[in-house]
């Protein structure tokens, strides 16, 4: 009986293997790929029970899950409190007239988070340290890396135009994630062309080619925006309508280079607060002479709160610079990055192959298994000092900041903490990982990847959240 019980077994599909994930294994009959497993947690010493399992130690592509990859890793180096420090210095001496005879650099220290508002703060205090005047130029220099080589296609293609913010290109001294920002309002009258403004300074720091009409109030605001490179610098253009009662937009769009966009930043900060750049700007991947002498500086938000960015919000360029961050050598690139986590999850007993090549995860060719992220997801539990800061960083569905993931059962949606995933090309991509209480009070962990194909039907968020939230609510409620 027991090797007929055997036989029977070992010829059952893997969803009912599985049975746990019940709802969610009706998605291989469509020939989407999965990678799936649910589990208690164990007391360090040994594992906690399998509740659900779909090719558990599948290789498939976690999409932005690669985060939690990228969190784990960068507290392990630093710590939930380490800053990334911006300094303005220079090897120049400053008389009694505060000028500065030389140039002032701006030396890039891998701030994922680097805002305008830094900018400002460092020009305050430049202008506090007695400086009104450079009789030199303004050097943004990128030393530590930058530009970085893309690797993907919307990152590649926006050296040159891009019509969106995710594709932003990478630099240690890149400041508002990579991105221009411009402020679309109406004009004073209908027929009057729209008034655009910049978001970070009085004067216009980027070339605008606008052709947006101010229309009759409310007869509706549709307009395009995309940002190109020409030979002369960022030009954003604008194209559509804007309705006269319409309320002020302000639009996002990637750089193309984020050196040089600090420096125009930076440049127009300085003027309005009185400080004269004799000789313009310039970018640079050399380091600051060891001569040189801080003359400003600002600190990032601790690490913890830069990750619930990363995290929550599911940002790319913050990920990829935070990653670069982790290569001990200047001028990295994001295979290095990638190979930094890789040491890093090589120290994990049992977590099995792994591939990063960035740690955005904007690139389907980064590769885990449920099982192995599941493996890193526990490691940080047991890790007292840091668990607290990475678990802050998932999403709960009941207050998520994404809505798509505000589906499911009150018992899902008030017991889980998820980090989710998604990409369309070359081929669509679902995954979401995370921890869950169940009703007893234990603590468990999940992770799943669904990857289609060229030929797999279209993929979206209600196709893989709704089965699951159905399975983790079973496990919760039955543990």
């Amino acid at each position: 009986m027991s090797c007929l019980l055997f036989v029977f077994g070992s010829m059952l599909p893997v969803a009912t293997l599985g049975s746990g994930f019940a709802e969610l294994g009706a998605m291989t009959e469509r020939g989407f790929r999965i990678s799936a497993e649910a589990r208690l947690l164990g007391d360090g010493r040994s594992p906690g029970a399998v509740l659900g399992a779909i090719d558990a130690e599948r290789q498939l592509s976690p999409a932005s899950v690669s985060k939690a990859y990228l969190a784990a890793a960068a507290l392990d180096r630093w710590g939930p409190q380490h800053r990334f420090a911006t300094r303005l210095v220079s090897a120049a001496q400053l008389d009694a007239n505060g000028v500065l005879s030389g140039d002032l650099i701006l030396d890039g220290g891998g701030d994922p988070g680097l805002a305008s508002e830094d900018l400002w703060r460092l020009t305050q205090r430049l202008h506090q340290a007695g400086v009104r005047e450079i009789d030199g130029r303004l050097v943004v220099s990128q030393w530590r890396f930058g530009p970085v080589e893309c690797i993907t296609t919307d990152r590649c293609e926006a050296r040159t135009r891009v019509a969106n913010s995710y594709s932003a290109l990478l630099s240690s001294a890149g400041v508002n994630h990579g991105n221009w920002c411009v402020n679309v309002a109406p004009g004073a009258a209908a027929g009057e062309p729209a008034r655009i403004t910049s978001c970070d300074s009085q004067a216009l720091i980027l070339d605008i080619d606008s052709q947006i009409e101010t229309r009759p109030p409310d007869s509706g605001t549709e307009f395009s925006a995309e940002r190109v490179t020409r030979e002369d610098g960022d030009v954003m253009l604008l194209r559509g309508q804007i309705s006269l009662n319409a309320s002020p937009r302000d639009v996002y769009r990637a750089s193309g280079d984020p050196a040089r966009q600090t420096a125009r930043t930076l440049m127009a900060m300085l003027e309005q607060a009185g400080i004269a750049v004799r000789d313009g700007y310039a970018t640079s991947i050399e380091q600051p002479p060891a001569s040189a002498r801080a003359l400003a500086q600002v600190e990032s938000k601790p690490l913890q709160e830069l990750l619930l960015h990363v995290m929550n919000y599911s940002n790319n360029f913050m990920a990829d610079v935070l990653a670069l961050n982790l290569v001990d050598t200047p001028r990295s690139d994001l295979l290095q990055a990638g190979e930094a986590i890789q040491e890093y999850v090589a120290g994990l007993p049992d977590h099995g192959p792994v591939v990063m090549l960035s740690g955005s995860g904007l690139t389907t060719e980064n590769r885990t298994s449920a099982q192995g992220s599941n493996v890193l997801l526990e490691s940080m539990f047991h890790r007292a000092s840091l668990f607290p800061s990475f678990v802050a960083s998932f999403q709960s569905p009941a207050n998520g900041v994404s809505r798509f993931i505000r589906r499911g059962s009150p018992l899902f949606q008030d017991n889980i903490m998820l980090k989710t995933g998604t990409l369309n090309q070359p081929y669509a991509v679902r995954a979401v990982g995370g921890y869950f209480r169940t009703r007893s009070g234990r603590w468990g962990v999940f992770t799943v990847m669904v990857n289609g194909t060229s030929s797999t039907p279209w993929l979206n968020w209600a196709q893989v959240l709704d089965p699951l939230a159905d399975d983790l609510a079973r496990m919760i409620e039955a543990n």
